[in-house]
């Protein structure tokens, strides 16, 4: 799947989709998208910024959600316009695919919503890149549903996305065999490294997290030769408005990425085996 001057495809070098889990103001947007490229740029890692605009399934109701939609959309344009790269954001409701897709050349679908035919059907209709949050409650093998729902619609332009299973309560857990099944419906399969850490619900009121195991669990994601990988990072995860216990330390960004690549490519030029 070609974007700009780059393919996204599990056999190609890892697209990495970073940014902050959401917009909190544009100058720490700026900052972030900034060393993202700074970073990307030096390690010759295609790059498209990710950043919500509204996080509407938070915990609580005094959770913050973000800026709003027309807020959102002129700092994510400013982002694309400033560092020239592609960006990619939520949408929740039919009404938001159009407006969103003016801006961004990939449109999300969260996990919880990636069933709502309605907002599939919206998102479709775009042609933009649909990029799908496996749910946490669906296998892999279901998200076969929801590729012929969107191309049924016009739009075959998917790509898949892990981040965890339920497990009991408050936990989520990665099957590294769900890349290979998701990789057989002949889509581009992204790791969301961040979310697959998160512990739903676990502060009470917010949503806890493993950040200490995100390079390990990083590793065992892209070992799998897929497409890329999906992170959020912010200069103080502490103070971060949303998901902080799952967020990379900007600080830290160069050498982790510089070791994601380095095993990426290191997977991908192995000879696959017939181990049917």
């Amino acid at each position: 799947m070609k974007l700009r001057n780059f393919k996204i495809d599990n056999n190609q070098p890892m697209v990495l989709m970073g940014g902050m889990n959401v917009l909190e103001s544009r100058d720490l947007v700026m900052e972030v998208a900034e060393r993202f490229k700074e970073v990307t740029s030096k390690h010759n890692i295609n790059y498209i910024f990710k950043g919500s605009f509204d996080k509407a399934n938070r915990s609580s109701i005094n959770s913050f959600r973000g800026p709003g939609v027309e807020e959102g959309l002129k700092i994510l344009q400013e982002v694309s316009e400033t560092f020239d790269i592609p960006v990619i954001t939520d949408i929740h409701e039919p009404n938001q695919a159009e407006i969103v897709s003016e801006v961004c050349e990939l449109i999300q679908i969260p996990a919880f919503l990636a069933r709502q035919t309605d907002l599939v059907n919206a998102a479709a209709k775009t042609q933009s890149i649909i990029q799908f949050k496996k749910p946490q409650f669906l296998s892999a093998p279901e998200m076969s549903n929801i590729v012929e729902k969107c191309i049924a619609a016009g739009n075959d332009k998917i790509t898949l996305c892990e981040r965890g299973n339920s497990f009991g309560y408050n936990n989520l857990v990665v099957d590294t065999i769900n890349f290979q099944i998701l990789k057989n419906l002949s889509k581009p399969v992204i790791f969301d490294v961040t979310h697959s850490l998160q512990l739903p619900g676990g502060l009470g009121s917010a949503t806890g997290g493993r950040r200490e195991y995100v390079l390990s669990l990083a590793k065992a994601g892209i070992s799998q030769s897929i497409a890329g990988l999906f992170l959020e990072a912010h200069p103080n995860p502490d103070e971060a408005k949303c998901d902080g216990p799952c967020a990379l330390p900007l600080s830290v960004l160069e050498e982790f990425l510089k070791q994601i690549k380095d095993l990426d490519q290191f997977v991908k030029n192995q000879n696959e085996l017939d181990i049917s």
